[in-house]
């Protein structure tokens, strides 16, 4: 049994400890967009459907494995901008990752809208049709400690034993014998915390819930994990302007 239980993911793990903990590493790498802004027809390695424009607002991307991390980079959120002075302005945009990327000639892959953002005012269209730039980008959110993997448990109302669910793929976690009546849900961040970090869905999904809708439960997770890179990465905490 499927659960279609979309969250705004921002939770990223560590790669690698050869380097001191940074909040934020400046990468570089180039950027393409997609030639329509509905590749989510097909539902998107995240999973999200449709429901990747709305959460997005249409600034949405696709990343490459060590970004899309198994499905759980799904969510998170990048800012990104072009390195071309003439084309592009100093702000760039902030993109919600929603798909893996698997050409190996660019890092991500942005919405039409997000790519024409990075433009200069009155040059979207020149850069558009660059097809292909270069750009930095880095993680967007609050850092509160280094989150890598966290877990949704339901629970039948009244009852007090929890049980795991696991993650079908990219941001659709699901379990079998879901319990019938209303549901509580809550996830566990277990990274950098001992005890693990716990967040709770404020509202308990109805006793009359169908299986495959999507109910909103007001959580989004703003950790982000540490990155690990070298002295001269690191330092990506200031606002593009």
């Amino acid at each position: 049994m499927y659960w279609f239980l979309i969250f705004l993911f921002l939770l990223v793990s560590s790669t690698t400890a050869s380097f001191p903990p940074c909040n934020r590493c400046l990468h570089q790498s180039k950027a393409a967009y997609y030639y329509e802004d509905s590749p989510t027809s097909y539902g998107g390695a995240c999973g999200y459907g449709n429901l990747a424009l709305e959460i997005s607002q249409g600034y949405f991307a696709a990343a490459v494995p060590s970004l899309y991390k198994g499905g759980a980079g799904c969510g998170a959120c990048y800012q990104v901008r072009c390195k071309d002075t003439y084309l592009c302005n100093t702000a760039g945009t902030k993109i919600v990752l929603t798909d893996q990327n698997n050409d190996n000639r660019t890092d991500i892959v942005l919405s039409k809208k997000a790519f024409s953002a990075m433009a200069l005012k009155g040059k979207a269209q020149q850069l558009l049709n660059t097809g292909l730039v270069d750009i930095e980008y880095k993680r967007c959110g609050l850092i509160t400690g280094s989150t890598k993997n966290y877990i949704l448990n339901p629970q039948k109302v009244g009852l007090p034993k929890w049980r795991p669910m696991k993650r079908n793929y990219g941001g659709i976690w699901d379990i079998n014998g879901v319990p019938k009546g209303g549901l509580q849900l809550r996830m566990v961040v277990t990274s950098r915390y001992d005890n693990g970090k716990w967040i709770w869905a404020g509202s308990v999904l109805p006793s009359d819930w169908k299986n495959g809708e999507i109910y909103d439960t007001g959580v989004q997770i703003n950790d982000i994990a540490y990155e690990y890179c070298p002295p001269w990465q690191c330092g990506g905490d200031g606002q593009w302007k």
